[in-house]
């Protein structure tokens, strides 16, 4: 037998030994690890249309995010200044991401660590992970799209904001470099990544909620650069601002994509994962 062969026996077997405890104990780090590889498993064995379908449903709901940020912009707009609307939208950005991973729909910067464990532990393919991620990101942006048309339509005509908020919401998330831009999704990623793991530890809704909140609120407070929700807010801005073309519009995407993609992987995936083999004595 190879020696990868034996050590991924040995990490197996490890795995199978970090049984749930009683709930009285803080969860350890393989118990972690096992739950999260077994819960991406179990994504990768569902059918892609579940999978599409509830990708779908992912890019609707987080655009309930984006309605309260243009709504929260456009009441404080011209009472305090705009930087500091650009903070307190804060306090609402979570709102989206907190109805998606409760309700289990499945979002891209969610589930990219988690759907990257079983390829490290060998149960998938990198190939596999690749199909996969394709079918999620597209159900994400279609769903994303579609709400971003009915928001910039619903929003003037209920005046709680005007086509102006729209635009200066896309701007703001463009108004970068693509050095910056991609630095800024890799730490977005890595935050969602983090959400993931950190949400398999807790044992109650109400922790889940507060986790949900606090890392979205990072986020949106420092304008880290997530790819689901951003897509949302640049192309509805497209669809009102001369200053964002199509061009600009996907660079910004791809860009965010691929960022919080390798924050996911790397800093959550990788490292959790082999901070476990690691300690793993192979024999």
């Amino acid at each position: 037998m190879e020696k990868e062969e034996i050590e991924q026996k040995k990490v197996d077997q490890e795995l199978e030994k970090s049984e749930s405890n009683d709930g009285t104990k803080t969860k350890t780090h393989g118990e972690i690890l096992k739950e999260q590889i077994i819960e991406g498993c179990e994504t990768y064995d569902r059918s892609k249309r579940s999978i599409l379908l509830s990708s779908f449903t992912a890019g609707l709901e987080i655009g309930f995010s984006f309605l309260m940020i243009c709504s929260v912009f456009f009441y404080f707009e011209g009472k305090v200044a705009e930087e500091t609307v650009f903070k307190f939208i804060a306090l609402v950005y979570p709102i989206g991401f907190i109805m998606v991973v409760l309700g289990q729909s499945i979002l891209f910067t969610e589930q990219t660590s988690l759907l990257t464990l079983p390829v490290l532990n060998g149960k998938r393919s990198i190939f596999s992970l690749f199909g996969i991620w394709g079918i999620v990101i597209f159900g994400n942006l279609v769903g994303g799209m579609l709400i971003a048309l009915t928001l910039s339509w619903i929003g003037p005509n209920l005046g709680i904001f005007d086509v102006e908020t729209i635009a200066k919401v896309g701007e703001h998330f463009v108004d970068y470099d693509i050095a910056t831009i991609l630095v800024s999704a890799m730490l977005a990623g890595w935050l969602m990544g983090l959400l993931s793991w950190l949400v398999t530890s807790s044992k109650e809704t109400t922790a889940e909620i507060f986790i949900i909140y606090i890392i979205t609120a990072i986020m949106g407070f420092t304008g880290l650069h997530h790819s689901i929700i951003g897509h949302i807010e640049i192309f509805a801005g497209m669809l009102v601002s001369p200053n964002i073309d199509f061009l600009t519009y996907l660079k910004t995407l791809v860009t965010a994509l691929i960022g919080n993609a390798l924050g996911a992987t790397i800093f959550v995936a990788l490292l959790k994962y082999r901070a476990f083999v690691f300690n793993v004595k192979i024999p």
